[in-house]
């Protein structure tokens, strides 16, 4: 793979962004309601400074029944009174900016909740109205309109429709409550562009665009029926099953009547997209000049603990960004994936691949998104009670998102560990007893902790992958050879060098002779320990002059 350096303009800034997502509910409670909210996001911008981000994607928090966390929207022109007001996040934003942060807020196109007036308007309107044609409303089948219009399926579980008293049904891809809009609707467009154009004239510097590649549905809304194999039918938001409710052809036509509007606006707005489709080349195509800038790499966060899946899912990610002429994106959690501490192993095995994972992905080309609390080592809470969930999904699949949206842990000793003030309502989820060890103040200062290590890492990753030159391509890798189970790659870095990343997949130390000189590593040598190895489960940077 050839190697290019990253552009260096202003308005390039995303291409080599360090984005870091805050689940607002959970992140920080000024108010002492026991949910976080804008004015705590704002407390803590100094923190989200010092740790070395460039940017924060804040998850909704617009006006919503919160049947979804949010992402059930009934105003997406205010901010719902449980997370402040417009003057708190236009306070917040100024903040931000001095601060040199730049902020991406939450779209949520595809649905709106059941709350939002033109659903209401919709319910209170018969069936051939204007005001259902907003929305995806069908006679049923069957001799008297009973069955469901269609074989479609809620990626929450059971039927995607719902019947009104009317008799006719609406589409719901989620919950009931989160009723799919017709994009083929002229004032639907028209209505999203100018929410783009609120947010954007009061300083959002991008958006993350929820199910992106979800908004148009095949003409006629056929079944499913035969096209994915009988066992292959459970529904997923981000696989790669070709469906007749994603990634279709004519939801182009939205994002390049997007474009436009972003690239009108100064200082590099853009936009990224939570899409998936069945190859590569079909999601390439939402990224380019006159499309979005960015969508995610799901592959690398679904990689499995070995050095072989890392290896192709980064050459993979790396080819597909070369097809667009744009950097491609990593992460390893989110607010809708189990965190990677539990997902990679048990306790500490499961923290020590974490942490050598987070140097893999931070030595990468591209953008980084990393998830609140991953660089505090936060593992999932699997023991949360059954009646303190919210996740919809837990309700029809019995399955949860909860456990990776406890809310954070900043100081003291017992819950909520600092997440509101002293005397404030509990946490809305509760943190387990074992996260006093693992605040923000607890870490802070304590060379061996996965804070210490987040912070040094982003500090050499803005020093060391500086960017430079002037190139519009996108940057790559360059592979080296080493010992099985080993993966190591060099891309340049700031003069005459180049950052080596090495990591140990393997079952014994390795050597890490010829690499260069050791400038970081995920897990400190032990006193038993040779310093001239790499200890299984364990990253190293290093810095070596380029030769030839």
């Amino acid at each position: 793979m050839s190697v290019s350096p990253t552009p260096s303009r202003p308005e390039d800034w995303w291409k080599s962004a360090v984005v870091y997502q805050v689940y607002v509910r959970s992140f920080a409670d000024a108010d002492g309601d026991g949910t976080g909210d804008l004015a705590g996001v704002r407390s803590r911008l100094p923190y989200l400074r010092d740790l070395g981000v460039d940017a924060l994607w804040l998850t909704p928090f617009y006006r919503s029944p919160m049947v979804d966390g949010g992402y059930d929207v009934a105003d997406y022109r205010d901010v719902d009174p449980i997370f402040g007001t417009l003057d708190d996040f236009d306070t917040m934003i100024t903040d931000a900016h001095a601060l040199g942060l730049r902020i991406i807020v939450d779209i949520v196109p595809n649905h709106t909740s059941d709350a939002h007036p033109w659903f209401v308007a919709a319910l209170a309107s018969p069936p051939g109205s204007a005001e259902r044609d907003r929305y995806l409303f069908r006679d049923g089948r069957g001799a008297d309109g009973e069955l469901p219009p269609n074989d479609w399926e809620s990626i929450f579980g059971g039927p995607a429709w719902t019947r009104v008293p009317d008799g006719q049904w609406y589409l719901h891809l989620f919950d009931p409550a989160q009723p799919d809009l017709n994009w083929r609707h002229p004032e639907v467009r028209a209505e999203f562009e100018d929410v783009l154009r609120f947010w954007l004239d009061r300083g959002v510097d991008g958006f993350r665009i929820d199910v992106a590649h979800g908004m148009i549905k095949a003409d006629g809304l056929p079944d499913v029926g035969d096209s994915v194999p009988a066992g292959q039918r459970q529904v997923e938001l981000l696989g790669r099953a070709r469906l007749p409710y994603f990634d279709q052809d004519e939801v182009h036509d939205i994002y390049r009547a997007w474009r436009p509007i972003l690239d009108s606006y100064p200082g590099g707005r853009m936009a990224v997209a939570e899409a998936w489709a069945e190859t590569p080349q079909r999601l390439a195509r939402y990224v380019g000049p006159d499309e979005l800038h960015q969508a995610f790499n799901f592959d690398f966060l679904d990689a499995t603990w070995s050095a072989d899946s890392f290896r192709k899912v980064v050459d993979t990610a790396l080819a597909e960004s070369a097809i667009v002429g744009a950097p491609t994106t990593w992460v390893l959690s989110n607010h809708d994936k189990q965190r990677h501490v539990t997902r990679y192993g048990d306790g500490a095995l499961g923290l020590r691949r974490a942490r050598a994972a987070a140097l893999l992905m931070l030595a990468l080309p591209g953008s980084v998104y990393l998830y609140q609390g991953e660089e505090l080592g936060l593992p999932e809470v699997l023991d949360l009670p059954d009646e303190l969930r919210q996740d919809p999904a837990f309700r029809r699949t019995g399955e949860s998102r909860d456990g990776c949206r406890v809310p954070l842990p900043w100081s003291g000793d017992v819950p909520p560990y600092g997440f509101g003030p002293v005397g404030g309502a509990p946490a809305w989820l509760p943190a387990p007893p074992t996260w006093r060890a693992l605040s923000v103040a607890a870490q802070t200062g304590a060379p061996d902790s996965t804070l210490e290590l987040y912070r040094a890492a982003l500090r050499l990753r803005r020093e060391q992958t500086a960017p430079a030159g002037g190139s519009t391509e996108p940057a790559g890798v360059t592979w080296l050879e080493g010992e099985p189970g080993v993966l190591a790659f060099s891309r340049p870095a700031a003069g005459v060098a180049e950052l080596v990343c090495v990591v140990n997949f393997g079952a014994e130390p390795v050597s890490v002779d010829g690499y260069g000189t050791p400038i970081l590593r995920s897990q400190p040598p032990g006193p038993a320990d040779d310093p001239a190895r790499l200890a299984t489960d364990t990253a190293g940077w290093f810095i070596r002059p380029v030769t030839g």
